[in-house]
């Protein structure tokens, strides 16, 4: 068992495992961003983001041709140094898309912390880990 982020489950495509409980936590929106003053362009463009396979299903739902750039950390800094035209991050208040001159455009997911199994420990141990997820369940539907 162990918690992680629905943005690394959907960025790394993870099948060893199901994903039986939402959290409720760490509630964000992975969203597209772009420059306030910028307009962009309706052909090609750059998109910075550390999130690069959700990115090519995004844009390919969307039948955009872009050009990914991987980067880590700082990503709001992309369009203002000329290294993209948007970027693909995690928005929680909008806050610091603000603060760099860019403003949210397209949501691509509610992101929050969920519970992940091992489908080989399930079947093993499912007993102790029902019973566990049972009481976390009820612990996320009081609102604790």
């Amino acid at each position: 068992m162990g918690v992680v982020g629905k943005d690394l489950i959907l960025e790394y495509g993870c099948t060893g495992f199901y994903e039986p409980l939402d959290l409720e936590i760490a509630k964000c929106r992975l969203m597209t961003a772009v420059p306030i003053n910028r307009e962009i362009k309706p052909d090609r463009i750059t998109v910075a983001t550390k999130f690069t396979n959700i990115a090519k299903g995004y844009f390919a739902e969307q039948r955009r041709q872009v050009d990914l750039i991987k980067l880590n950390g700082a990503l709001e800094l992309a369009p203002t140094l000329g290294l993209a035209d948007a970027i693909v991050d995690i928005v929680d208040t909008g806050k610091t898309l603000e603060a760099n001159g860019l403003k949210p455009q397209n949501l691509i997911a509610e992101v929050s912390s969920r519970v992940i199994v091992n489908k080989a420990s399930l079947k093993i141990k499912h007993e102790i880990i029902n019973d566990i997820l049972g009481k976390l369940s009820v612990i996320v539907k009081s609102g604790r």
